[in-house]
This record gives C-alpha cells, sequence and structure tokens, in this order.
C-alpha cells in the first residue's frame, strides 16, 4: 500500500516507522526490567494501592512496572496450564496475588495479615 501512494519513499518511511515502533517497545521493556532488577522478588511498596491499581486485562509488563520488582511464582496444582500467578508483599505482610492467562492480568485479590 506505502508504495503504491508513494513509490520507494513510501515503503523506506513504513519501514523507518516500523522499526522506530519496534524499538520504542523493546526500550520500554528494558527499563521496566532493569528497574525490576533492583528489588528483591516479590516486593512492592504498597500492597494495599497496588491493589487499587490494577486492571483486568493488564499486561505482565505492565504490573511489573507498577510493583517495580518481580513477583514470586506462586504454584499451584489445580492451576491451568495456561495460568500463570504471582505473589508480591510489603512491609506489613499484607500480600497482593495476580493471576494471569496469556500474559494478561484475569484476577487478583489483596490479602492483609
Amino acid at each position: 500500500m506505502a508504495y503504491r501512494a508513494y513509490g520507494w519513499g513510501g515503503i523506506a518511511l513504513a519501514t523507518g516507522g516500523l522499526v522506530m515502533w519496534v524499538l520504542m517497545h523493546m526500550s520500554r521493556m528494558l527499563v521496566v526490567l532493569r528497574r525490576t532488577t533492583q528489588r528483591p522478588v516479590g516486593t512492592v511498596a504498597s500492597a494495599v494501592m497496588l491493589h487499587a491499581r490494577l486492571a483486568r486485562g493488564m499486561a505482565l509488563l505492565q504490573v511489573l512496572a507498577l510493583t517495580q520488582a518481580l513477583g514470586q511464582r506462586v504454584d499451584d496444582a489445580d492451576t491451568p496450564p495456561d495460568h500463570e500467578s504471582y505473589l508480591w508483599t510489603d512491609a506489613s505482610q499484607a500480600t497482593v496475588r495476580c493471576s494471569f492467562a496469556h500474559g494478561k492480568l484475569v484476577h487478583w485479590e489483596l490479602q492483609r495479615p
């Protein structure tokens, strides 16, 4: 379509736009992952605030950006193979358990001590 409208310049423009889009998303992913390596696994500043900011359908990368830490993997015997569960705990021992299906948040719960 770009070739029909603008010739080879259109193809170059479309390719440049695609490369910029990929670089932007890779850069964001690397920044989020770099921040998560600076905190202990499974910790979060405030479990209550995390619980309030979660929304159904969020990507795992978006949740990692909120928590700024990798979650502690929770494996249950009754969990389907396409689901993953992670747990984050704050200083007051309140926990947020998030369940993901295909990389998207489907369920979360807050547990207070």
